[in-house]
């Protein structure tokens, strides 16, 4: 395996095999071209053609979104999403662009609207040493169970901006202070399209960094890690580039974390794979 794989497993994305959403003239999802052709069945909130489909649902926010969901009910009537997760993502043609509508999250891959997340870098320095927090995801988890984690990870829910999303997901899944999650650093955003069995994961991940105090050891509080170690920020890198013990985005986030620490150097042949790799364009 290498950091290319990684990098190229979060890139399957294929243009050919998908159509766009659109509403009004702005794009706001990628519907894979099997998912389109069941969407046929819902003319009035989708208007579907060869080369695209449209919203049809009209009004405000509310009005389109209880329209939408009339449609993920029965998508999850007949298992073609999971169940729901009792929580909606904003749909929007941009970062920072008011919603068009909000979509449960379960339902996001199948129509390939672009989701956000937030993902943070646990980290402790030992002399000249850096180890980085991990989590182990739980084994009942719908995507990626008993796979390797960030110490903090969380999607960006409907009303929620990034700074109260990593307060609430710091506070959840490793029971960080307020005091200490407000110093985390935002460092940038990772950024890929990837095709799964439900659809298109069209994602950005905002990345920050924290050192965390010496004394300080997670403890989750919502069940979805079951542990965490406390690790050589080498060695996971080296974890990642070998195994596949961690979650398909969260390789890109680490290695992120390596290129700025300096833990992946220029001499590395696959540097330049890293560093170019990490950053789709968002068109």
């Amino acid at each position: 395996m290498s950091f290319r794989d990684r990098i190229r497993a979060c890139n399957n994305y294929d243009p050919g095999r998908v159509v766009p959403l659109l509403a009004g003239n702005d794009r706001v999802g990628l519907v894979r071209r099997d998912n389109a052709d069941i969407l046929r069945r819902f003319p009035d909130v989708f208007g579907v053609a060869d080369t695209e489909v449209r919203l049809r649902a009209q009004g405000d926010v509310d009005t389109v979104s209880r329209a939408v969901e009339t449609v993920v009910d029965a998508l999850l009537a007949e298992n073609r999403i999971p169940k729901w997760r009792n929580e909606t993502f904003d749909v929007a043609p941009r970062w920072g662009a008011p919603p068009v509508f909000r979509l449960d999250r379960g339902a996001v891959p199948f129509f390939g609207t672009r989701a956000y997340g937030v993902h943070l870098n646990g980290y402790r320095r030992g002399g000249k040493v850096l180890h980085l927090w991990v989590g182990r995801r739980a084994p009942d988890k719908k995507v990626a169970p008993d796979k390797l984690d960030n110490l903090v990870a969380g999607g960006v829910g409907n009303g929620h901006g990034l700074a109260e999303t990593l307060l609430k997901e710091g506070e959840e899944e490793a029971s960080i202070p307020t005091s200490v999650a407000r110093r985390a650093i935002p460092v940038g955003a990772v950024s890929y399209r990837m095709e799964t069995g439900l659809g298109i994961r069209d994602d950005v991940l905002f990345v920050y960094d924290l050192e965390m105090p010496a004394d300080f050891v997670p403890q989750n509080r919502d069940g979805e890690i079951v542990g965490f170690e406390l690790t050589m920020a080498s060695a996971v890198l080296d974890r990642v580039r070998t195994t596949d013990d961690f979650k398909f985005n969260v390789n890109l986030v680490i290695m992120d974390f390596a290129l700025r620490h300096g833990l992946l150097r220029p001499d590395d042949p696959e540097y330049l794979d890293v560093a170019t790799g990490l950053h789709r364009a968002l068109d």
